[in-house]
């Protein structure tokens, strides 16, 4: 390329083309050549580029301050540098002075005498260890409620022989209720037949689950359990129905307001425990109250004894209002002295004379009736023990029955109390033979096959 020609310097030093002057104090550094000049480029000071800790700035080429000729070099302005303005000074608060409260005297008085310490030479009379608390006796009556798998019998409900028995004994029962319905429905007509055929069928109600429940409350006296209480039910409930293989959300749980130690089974599926029961027992001996209602169910005592009951049910309404007749008419004719009672005795004889040759004697088993159902039902409440002892609750029965022992001797104490101290009347025999249940002897005399350690 050609050169521009060369110029006089301004302070009348030649100097070569392209030549910056050199300023002192500053050495001379080499900028990047721009087109038309051969000289280096004039430095700066301060105008480097900073440096930076640990790195170095990047280089761009042709990035430099170009250098014009014949331009001296300036140096940069300077700029005053700003001074950081002192905060002010803000007056310090005092913190303000509270009057104190002067200190109250309290009054000095001698100390309170100690005991002295033991005298020199004799030990200190040391307090005996306190003796560790008797450990308690372990409950041989728990049992374990834990969810296991469940084997469920094939059959679940059977009839054995209490069961059958029981029906048969109602049969005298079951034909006056019909005479008794047959010659009501007489005063209806036509309608007299299907209100006969309607009363046969009226014993399924015994396994509608609506009736059932109408029976508990109204009956029985029965509720629903509360939650805590179904808590509580409901695992001892599970592990009796597993161990016999029954379904158990086929029965109900029901709650007896009561401070007896009791239970019921009625119906098709009703299982009832006492407050006291429940909450009294524990959960083995509960399991084993519970197993006892189990067993009236799979054996069919308690679904027997309430169709048989159900259907003698219009013979004992026509029984109870012909006695209610007999005593106002036995007063009526004690007003006309003995001759009017003679008269009165002879009419019913007759009457009871002629019903008795004409059905060949069978209405006198109406009075044995009431001895042979409770013999049935005694039957009946052994059948339940030895089913709640085949499941493994024979230990927990017989302490159940023992506390029902000892409960009906503190009722007799009580009554004995209540009367002056003048013991009761025993129950005669044939009282006896009315009882519904067995005594306490009976029941554990039973339950001894069942107590022997296994061998």
């Amino acid at each position: 390329m050609t050169q521009p020609p060369a110029q006089p310097s301004p302070h009348g030093h030649p100097e070569s083309a392209g030549t910056e002057p050199a300023c002192p104090g500053r050495p001379e550094s080499a900028g990047p050549a721009h087109p038309g000049t051969d000289g280096p480029e004039p430095s700066y000071p301060g105008a480097g580029e900073p440096s930076y800790p640990g790195a170095e700035g990047p280089s761009y080429p042709g990035a430099g301050e170009p250098s014009y000729p014949g331009i001296p070099a300036q140096a940069p302005p300077t700029y005053p540098t700003a001074q950081q303005p002192t905060p002010p000074a803000y007056p310090t608060a005092q913190q303000p002075a509270y009057p104190t409260a002067p200190q109250p005297a309290y009054p000095t008085g001698p100390g309170p005498a100690y005991p002295s310490a033991a005298p020199q030479g004799e030990a200190p009379a040391t307090p005996p260890a306190p003796s560790a608390p008797p450990a308690a006796a372990p409950d041989h009556h728990y049992i374990s409620t834990d969810q296991r798998r469940v084997h469920i019998s094939a059959h679940q409900r059977r009839t054995d022989a209490t069961a059958v028995g029981n029906l048969l004994l109602y049969l005298p029962n079951f034909l006056a209720s019909l005479f008794v319905v047959a010659l009501v429905s007489a005063f209806f007509g036509g309608l007299g037949l299907i209100l006969v055929l309607a009363w046969l069928v009226s014993g399924v109600l015994v396994f509608h689950r609506p009736t059932e429940s109408a029976v508990a409350r109204r009956l029985l006296g029965l509720r629903y359990p509360t939650p805590r209480e179904r808590e509580r039910l409901e695992p001892v409930w599970r592990e009796v129905t597993a161990r016999a293989g029954v379904e158990g959300r086929t029965y109900e749980l029901w709650i007896e307001d009561s401070d007896d130690l009791n239970a019921v089974a009625a119906a098709g599926h009703i299982v009832g425990v006492t407050r006291f029961s429940m909450n009294a027992l524990p959960s083995g001996e509960l399991a084993a109250v519970l197993a006892h209602e189990l067993g009236h169910h799979v054996g069919g005592h308690a679904w027997s004894s309430l169709l048989g009951y159900w259907y003698a049910l219009p013979g004992r309404i026509a029984w109870r209002m012909m006695r209610a007749f007999g005593r106002i008419v036995f007063k009526v004719s004690r007003v006309f002295s003995c001759f009017g009672v003679g008269f009165v005795l002879l009419v019913f004889g007759a009457f009871a004379f002629a019903t008795i040759s004409t059905l060949y004697g069978l209405p006198l088993l109406v009075l044995a009736l009431p001895y042979a159902l409770a013999a049935v039902s005694r039957r009946a409440e052994l059948r339940a023990d030895q089913h709640a002892a085949a499941l493994g609750f024979a230990p927990m029965l017989a302490t159940v029955l023992d506390k029902l022992h000892q409960a009906d001797q503190q009722q007799a104490l009580a009554a004995r109390a209540h009367n002056g101290g003048v013991p009761l009347q025993e129950p005669s025999a044939l009282s006896k033979l009315l009882s519904s249940h067995p005594d306490h002897h009976t029941r554990l005399h039973h339950l001894q096959p069942y107590l022997q350690p296994s061998r």
